[in-house]
């Protein structure tokens, strides 16, 4: 069972993702967590007290996605690329819920995420050899995370109103899409093409 300070999370993360940085009002939080908003400020003092701890989860999460990245069989930049259209987790909401409050003026959201970036980029970088593959290649995860994240979106999904809004015609990418991208990083580091 999730701490109370687990429960303002998630409903700050929640009202964020499904509604935008202007319902994610102190009061809204509270309410949405089923807290009163004494109880809200017990735990975070203040929106930005909030904010940091929606900072400090992300964080949390991606130093976890790091390590598995990093320990991955098949290698980093594998493990990237093909967990980069895996949506729905826990992760991917903190990441989604970040998103909504980066393109404003928080500078501590958007550094966040670039630190995140940064060192999937390294752990790509130190396993191909390349600092322009390995910006390649987390492209194209960037790409598969974007087609995931419409087709989550789209009318008819389960999902639809979570994220952006997405074309009624948007596909997730499939696996077939993911391991013909794998036979291309193979290709350009130089190997058979097979994953």
């Amino acid at each position: 069972m999730p701490t109370a300070r687990e429960g303002l999370l998630d409903a700050l993360e929640d009202l964020l993702v499904e509604e935008g940085e202007r319902a994610a009002t102190l009061d809204a939080v509270a309410a949405r967590a089923g807290v009163s908003k004494g109880g809200l400020l017990y735990h975070f003092a203040s929106k930005a007290a909030l904010v940091d701890g929606l900072v400090a989860r992300m964080q949390e999460r991606a130093e976890l996605d790091v390590r598995a990245m990093r320990d991955a069989p098949d290698g980093p930049a594998a493990y990237y690329v093909r967990t980069s259209a895996e949506v729905g987790s826990a992760f991917d909401h903190t990441l989604l819920a970040a998103f909504r409050l980066a393109p404003g003026s928080d500078s501590r959201v958007t550094a966040a995420i670039q630190g995140i970036r940064s060192r999937w980029l390294e752990l790509i970088t130190n396993e191909v050899g390349d600092g322009d593959l390995a910006l390649a290649i987390l492209l194209m995860g960037d790409g598969l995370y974007y087609s995931a994240s419409l087709a989550l979106d789209s009318p008819g999904s389960e999902h639809h109103g979570t994220s952006t809004q997405a074309p009624a015609d948007a596909q997730a990418p499939d696996l077939s899409d993911i391991d013909s991208l794998l036979r291309v990083v193979s290709r350009m580091r130089g190997g058979s093409g097979r994953v």
